[in-house]
């Protein structure tokens, strides 16, 4: 298959590159730690031309297609949000250019907006979810920032951010509990934490647990690692349990560790997670830019 695009996932983070043939299918991906964190200005072009250069070089002058943080005010070019509700011909008419001396001209993706949140990054995959088969409705993207968007029609909606991921860290890293809470070992604990968050009686209810997890800690009845588990089974069984209510299924958009702590929370609280497959950035990415028309169509497009 010949390849089409060359498509970004460009966050905080990590730099994830995909060679897109027709469809959005990746047909090879390459992944650095080079994110935002780790580059400043003038560092963009180069971490990018030494991960994606051969593939122009032995392709020809592809489309670059850039989405996630990189797009951000403190990235390598803002793309300005785009505002709530928003489908993928609304985003890709936000799409903004750069041109570059080693790899012509890049282009950047916006998040989306509403009055009190922003998404950056999500949009795209959730779009390539949906070419890929998923339906309208309600999709969470779990993470550092866990994103619930709610999608009718094809269009974003509506999203709520939860922090469960930073919570996490910061509760684990910099509390009290980080004397006795060491690095997960498998899953055993997690099971217990959403038990926890069953019993719940209410959002702020999280709080006043959270001290037990060191008293059972100092009593021995939980180990450093086990108590990783117990406070990740805690934070994201009270984060289900407060954005699913209502819900019987969500689309479930995340890499495959926190895909399954995910689904197994789902089957707890009684709740259907479906996963959705595929590159999701890779492929909406693909439709993205054929949205923007920096791509045609081709015959492989329809088989």
């Amino acid at each position: 298959m010949r390849a089409r695009l060359i498509g970004v996932d460009w966050g905080t983070t990590s730099l994830r590159a995909h060679l897109i043939g027709a469809g959005g299918l990746a047909l090879e991906t390459r992944e650095t730690n080079e994110g935002l964190r780790a580059l400043g200005p003038g560092l963009f072009e180069p971490a990018l031309a030494r991960v994606v250069g051969d593939w122009r070089q032995a392709h020809g002058a592809l489309p670059i297609v850039c989405s996630g943080m990189v797009g951000a005010r403190t990235g390598w070019l803002e793309a300005p949000y785009v505002a709530c509700p928003a489908d993928a011909s609304a985003i890709a008419r936000g799409i903004v250019a750069l041109d570059t001396a080693s790899l012509g001209r890049v282009h950047f993706i916006p998040g989306v907006r509403q009055a009190d949140d922003v998404m950056r990054g999500e949009e795209t995959q959730i779009i390539g979810a949906l070419v890929n088969g998923a339906s309208d409705g309600l999709f969470v993207l779990p993470g550092t920032h866990s994103k619930w968007v709610h999608v009718d029609g094809a269009t974003i909606t509506r999203f709520t951010t939860i922090m469960t991921g930073d919570v996490y860290a910061a509760l684990k890293g910099h509390t009290i509990l980080a004397a006795t809470t060491g690095a997960p070992d498998g899953d055993e604990g997690f099971a217990r934490g959403l038990d926890m968050a069953r019993a719940l009686d209410g959002p702020g209810d999280v709080i006043a647990r959270l001290f037990s997890l060191r008293v059972a800690a100092l009593d021995g009845a939980l180990t450093p690692q086990h108590s990783a588990n117990v406070l990740s089974g805690l934070l994201i069984g009270a984060e289900l349990r407060q954005m699913a209510q209502g819900a019987q299924r969500f689309t479930l958009i995340a890499n495959d560790d926190l895909a399954r702590r995910y689904e197994i929370a789902a089957q707890a609280m009684g709740l259907e997670a479906r996963r959705a497959s595929g590159h999701c950035a890779a492929q909406g990415q693909y439709v993205l830019a054929y949205a923007a028309e920096l791509i045609a169509a081709t015959v492989e497009d329809s088989e």
